[in-house]
């Protein structure tokens, strides 16, 4: 391929995404108004689709599928079927895609050619890569139908909002998303190809220095804002010192949990309340309403089971360990009860009967382990929240408590805020623990996708000095 052929077969694939999605996107905003039995009919035939097309084409599925009448499946038989784990997964990839075509190395030489530019993998399918915080790398393929079916999921709120409102201008639904550089991860590659309409993503990777991320922003002026929580927050800060200036009538945070100190000063900056969301590249889906913290799933697209340690599922109000997804629209890498380790907390009430809503407390990966005592992140995020100087922290537990690095907007006493942390530490369980404060310039990121990684469990250090985050 010549240099001179790269950005014609960039522009095809992007004429392709907007044909895709515009076609996709009507059809997924109408899905908002289904009632229980109209989600529970979708379900029940897309579930008996997947694991009837999974059990002719996936070797690794068939094993586990054999012997079940797929036809009569219904959800509430799924606790019947073993639990797909990411390394089950990436071990046995040959045998889960179900395309013979396709394999790990096929998958992983395309990642490597993609890494600045986008491309589908044999002119079909969308390859992209997800890090995670335990550091375990995924490799996730899907046609690039499957593909737009998940962006649709997406931003088919905002879409029927804006439409409602007698919006979107003739070019699309705008919005710009500071979020990952490279096309091998979801949201560089949905910046890279959605050029509109109907959705046109302005890309500002993450990764770049914050004044250049604020002179793009201030060139563009969008009108909506999309995000991580913790690059939100730190142009929030820009806004309210005058360097950046943009009124977005929406902002929506995503990939990193939301902290209640985050919401404030973005919100303060921006004068509108932040909606928050959910992706992951496995393909499940969630927003939560405008200044609310719990979140509707897009449980057409993903059925979503929270369990405890043994995979049982838990009552709502308690929060879950994990959470079982099966997506129920890619079946060329058939996802069924796949782990992940989001804890999930549901509602014990939902509005919309039949969509799942929940609200979300990190990831299980993220406890400190410390013999028989297990310290949840919000013991230290809670303290960390309460002291303003603070402006963005990551947190490494060491073998008698934990390192914290900060960076301030100011002055403040650290030593009486390590003395807080070692007294919350003790509440939890923590026999004489000790807690460090370094103050850092910057917080690192991972230079792929310009996410932060709160907090390293010690087990952990070795493999992810900056992971990524979902």
């Amino acid at each position: 391929m010549t240099a001179a052929t790269v950005p014609a077969r960039h522009a095809s694939l992007s004429a392709r995404v907007s044909a895709e999605l515009t076609w996709r996107l009507a059809r997924h905003a109408g899905r908002l108004d289904w009632d229980a039995a109209e989600l529970a009919a979708h379900q029940r035939e897309r579930l008996r689709m997947l694991l009837a097309y999974a059990a002719e084409y996936s070797s690794f599925h068939a094993r586990r599928l054999r012997g079940l009448d797929l036809s009569r499946f219904e959800f509430g038989d799924l606790a019947r079927l073993p639990v797909m784990t990411k390394s089950q997964m990436m071990a046995g990839f040959d045998d889960v895609v179900t395309d013979r075509r396709l394999s790990r190395r096929l998958a992983e030489q395309h990642l490597a050619a993609s890494a600045h530019t986008p491309g589908l993998l044999l002119d079909e399918y969308v390859c992209l890569a997800s890090g995670g915080s335990s550091g375990m790398r995924g490799v996730f393929v899907q046609t690039l139908g499957e593909y737009t079916d998940l962006v649709a999921s997406i931003v088919r709120r905002g879409y029927a909002r804006a439409l409602a409102a007698g919006r979107p201008p003739p070019g699309g639904l705008v919005l710009a998303i500071v979020a990952a550089a490279s096309p091998v991860h979801s949201s560089g590659f949905g910046a890279a190809v959605a050029t509109g309409p109907p959705v046109r993503l302005i890309p500002v990777p993450a990764t770049l220095p914050l004044a250049e991320i604020v002179a793009r922003l201030n060139a563009a002026r969008p009108p909506a804002l999309l995000g991580y929580a913790s690059k939100l927050a730190e142009l929030a800060r820009e806004q309210m010192a005058g360097r950046l200036s943009i009124a977005p009538r929406s902002v929506t945070s995503v990939s990193e949990v939301l902290t209640t100190a985050d919401r404030a000063v973005i919100e303060r900056a921006f004068t509108a309340p932040v909606t928050d969301s959910f992706v992951c590249t496995e393909g499940l889906v969630g927003h939560s309403e405008p200044g609310e913290s719990v979140m509707t799933f897009a449980s057409d697209m993903c059925l979503a089971e929270p369990v405890d340690d043994d995979n049982n599922p838990v009552p709502p109000g308690m929060p879950s360990a994990k959470v079982l997804v099966t997506n129920l629209h890619n079946l060329t890498q058939p996802l069924i009860r796949y782990e992940l380790t989001d804890r999930f907390t549901r509602t014990p009430a939902t509005p919309e009967p039949g969509w799942l809503r929940a609200s979300i407390d990190g990831r299980a990966d993220e406890v400190f382990q410390y013999g028989s005592v297990a310290v949840h992140p919000h013991v230290i995020r809670s303290i960390l929240a309460s002291e303003s100087a603070v402006c963005e922290y990551q947190v490494r537990q060491t073998g008698s408590g934990i390192h914290v690095a900060c960076r301030t907007s100011g002055p403040f006493a650290a030593a009486a805020l390590a003395a807080r942390l070692e007294h919350a530490l003790r509440q939890a369980g923590l026999t004489a623990p000790q807690a460090r404060i370094r103050l850092a310039e910057a917080i690192p990121r991972d230079p792929r996708t310009g996410k932060v990684t709160r907090f390293i469990p010690r087990q952990t250090l070795r493999s992810q000095p900056g992971d990524v985050g979902r």
